[in-house]
This record gives C-alpha cells, structure tokens and sequence, in this order.
C-alpha cells in the first residue's frame, strides 16, 4: 500500500485518519486523491480522478458528477491546509495585559485608529497576543482576483485597474475575505515589501509588468513587525511613505507603478534594545505598555494554560471556541454600529485643551483619542461617548507623542492622566 501511495496523498488526510489506525480509508479513495493532488501539481487537467490530458477516448463520468468531484477533492484541500496551519493561540485565553488586547480590538473595530506600538519586556507575550488576532479579524468585501484587496465601493482604497473598471460602468464580482494579517520580517529586502517590475517583459512587450509586494498584500489588512525598533532604516523609509499616503509607489528605471497600501500598523518590540524613530513611533495611533506579571499565582496559570496548549493545541482551542465567537460577534457589532456613535462637544474641547497642554505636537493625538473613544463606546455595546471611555484610551493615544524629558522619572502615560482628570475635574 505504501508504494502504491505517493507522499501527496497523505496531505489531504484528516488527522483522524493519521491518529486512529481502526478507521482507515479504502485504497480507492487514497489513489483518487494522490492521482488528483498529482495532475494538479503537474499543471494537467482531471476530471473524477481520470486523466485527460494525453488519453484519447471519452470519461465515464458526466460533467455534474465530474464537478461535484472535483469541488469534493477541492474542499478537502481546503480543509486539509486548515487543518495543517500552525495553531494560533486563543486570544480570549491570554491572561491579563488588558491595555494590549484593547488597543488591538480597537483598531479592529476602527482601522483609522492608525495601528498600535507595543513596547515591554521580553517574555510577555506581545507577538503571541498579535498573532492570536487573526482568528478574530472579520470578513471584507474585495475585488475578486484583484492582487490589492481592492473595495468595491470605496474609491480611496481601490487599485488604479479597479477604479479605471468601475469609471467604465463595469460589473464587479465581488467575494467575502477575512481581513488578513502580513508579517514583515526584519530581514526583508525592499523589493520584497514594496514589489517588483519586470523591466525585461517591459520593454520587450510594452505593458507594465508588476510583481506586488507585501504592502501589497497587507492593504486593508494588518501589517505586523515584531522587534519594529531594529527594522534597517531603509524599510522604515518605505513604511513612513505609505502609512503618511495610503500609496505605494514603485519607480524603477523610468517606470511608475502606483497601488493602495493603507494597512493596520502594528509594531512590537522591547525597549532595551533600541529607540524606535520618533517620525515612525507617531505614525502609531495607539502606544500600548506591557510589564511582566508579578503575581505568582497568575504567572503559575499563565504557564499552565500554554503547557495545555502545547499539549494538545486542537482541544485547547476548542475549550476556548464559546468564547472566541462570542468576542468575534461583539466586534461585528460594534463595526457595524461604529458610524452611529455621538461624541459631545463639550468632550471634543476637553479632548483638545488635554493635548493643548501637554504640548503635544499637531493634531493626530486629537483625532486618534476621538476615534478611540468612538470605538470603545461601539465595544461596549453604546451610542454615545462617555468621559469614562476617554479617560480609557487617552493614555494610549498621547503618552508616545509627548517631548521627551530625559529628567523627568514619572511616566508619560502616568502624565497624560493626571491632566485629563485636572481639564475633566
């Protein structure tokens, strides 16, 4: 069996099937799947587990037999590559770092935010927390084929082919996408983030032959770089151009190729080992601190719910499945409500004589608390902005936009909320 059996066959097998030896599927079904996994990877075409590229006469199969086969073996893959991704870590399973996980869920719930900057000690679980917001991100409408996640309604997040469609009256299909989280690794070349023009199928065929990059991919979605402060300054050029524009543009000999790129910002790092670039650190919405866990008895379940997680990931999260789709509704909701929340006026001026105060230069501390506020009030189910809301997400908004004062031995976030209650008494 095991040499009729190529390797790919194994691939699609539900873990079930590899766990308990009693409940093995039929040798048929193993050599339709290897042989179907095999002509995908050769670039031929099979209909019902029959070659027909290369084989005369006809296939016993009809057509609708022949698709529902084939939507089968598809829907298998799908589920099978699912089943294989390295488990995420539960978001509503981290304990405690409350201020973390709320900057997060803001800027899910409001992307304008402008991203989070988590800055802590090693070992507290600022990448886990990142990552494990992948499971709560919500579906999108995009464009369907189109390499910039572009938005079938929203000009100002559409790719230039899109938009030149939609100006012709063209009919777009549209699909549901959840909103996708992008890596930068610290190591990546500035092709490899911005994207790449084939010069050569340029000028030889005279069309723009574009090659999209991560910032690409990362449009409308989240752009995530852990130990942001050591990023080489030549990408952290490149992202101050796109997070100020909303655009990247790729000028490569005489060629101008420009596309979408406003993405969720977030950024992690320790600050020991490096200050982050104080025009890249405004470029975050939100600055969120994170301390190592003193209490012994949280730390002690702190690592016993990873030692379970590593155990076993698949039932660990399913013990956490109730409370994950209840937190995926919740931000759902306070999407869709988010446009109908009031903030007064009286709290936009106190928001204002706040920041007035503390010097804090220009006006983004401003919008970012208001955006905040809106968002947590959507969160918690509301239609109006309370001070209780402002006085919870202005320290995150204002604490990094303050001048530094290398004297001054209280901390910034410490500050920003000894004035708020000094302006709203």
């Amino acid at each position: 069996m095991a040499s009729t059996l190529g390797t790919s066959s194994i691939a699609v097998l539900p873990s079930r099937y590899l766990s308990s030896p009693s409940s093995k599927p039929s040798i048929h079904t193993l050599s339709l799947t290897s042989a179907v996994l095999e002509g995908q990877s050769r670039g031929r075409r099979f209909c019902g587990g029959i070659r027909i590229h290369g084989i005369k006469g006809r296939s016993q199969f009809s057509v609708a037999s022949v698709a529902t086969e084939v939507n089968s073996v598809e829907q298998a893959q799908i589920a099978a590559s699912k089943e294989s991704q390295r488990p995420v870590y539960p978001f509503s399973a981290i304990v405690g770092q409350d201020e973390m996980k709320l900057c997060l869920l803001l800027n899910v719930i409001d992307p304008k935010i402008g991203g989070v900057m988590i800055m802590g000690d090693r070992g507290t679980g600022k990448s886990t927390t990142v990552r494990s917001l992948v499971d709560l991100l919500p579906e999108i409408k995009v464009v369907a084929g189109d390499p910039y996640n572009s938005d079938p309604e929203d000009p100002e997040f559409m790719g230039v082919e899109v938009r030149e469609r939609v100006l012709q009256g063209d009919q777009l299909p549209v699909v549901l996408n959840k909103i996708n989280m992008v890596d930068l690794p610290l190591g990546a070349t500035e092709d490899r983030v911005c994207g790449t023009i084939d010069i050569e199928k340029a000028l030889t065929e005279g069309v723009k032959a574009f090659e999209p990059g991560l910032l690409a991919k990362a449009n409308r979605g989240i752009l995530y770089v852990d130990e942001v402060n050591l990023l080489d300054d030549h990408l952290v050029d490149v992202l101050l151009d796109s997070a100020a524009s909303g655009w990247n543009t790729v000028e490569r000999e005489g060629i101008s190729i420009s596309h979408p790129a406003r993405f969720i910002l977030i950024g992690s790092g320790n600050p020991e080992e490096g200050e982050l670039r104080p025009q890249l650190l405004d470029r975050f919405g939100m600055h969120a601190q994170v301390g190592t866990v003193r209490d012994a008895e949280l730390r002690v379940k702190i690592v016993e719910e990873r030692a379970r997680f590593d155990k076993n990931p698949k039932e660990f999260r399913d013990s956490y499945k109730a409370e994950q789709e209840k937190l995926q509704t919740q931000i759902s909701s306070a999407r869709s409500v988010l446009s109908s929340v009031q903030i007064d006026q009286d709290l936009k001026v106190k928001i204002s004589k706040v920041c007035a105060e503390l010097n804090v230069d220009g006006l983004r501390g401003d919008i970012v608390t208001n955006r905040a506020a809106k968002a947590l009030a959507a969160l918690k189910g509301r239609d109006k902005v309370s001070a209780e809301d402002v006085a919870t997400v202005i320290p995150n908004c204002l604490r990094h936009r303050l001048r530094k004062d290398p004297l001054e031995s209280i901390d910034s976030g410490l500050l920003v909320t000894e004035k708020f209650y000094e302006v709203f008494n």
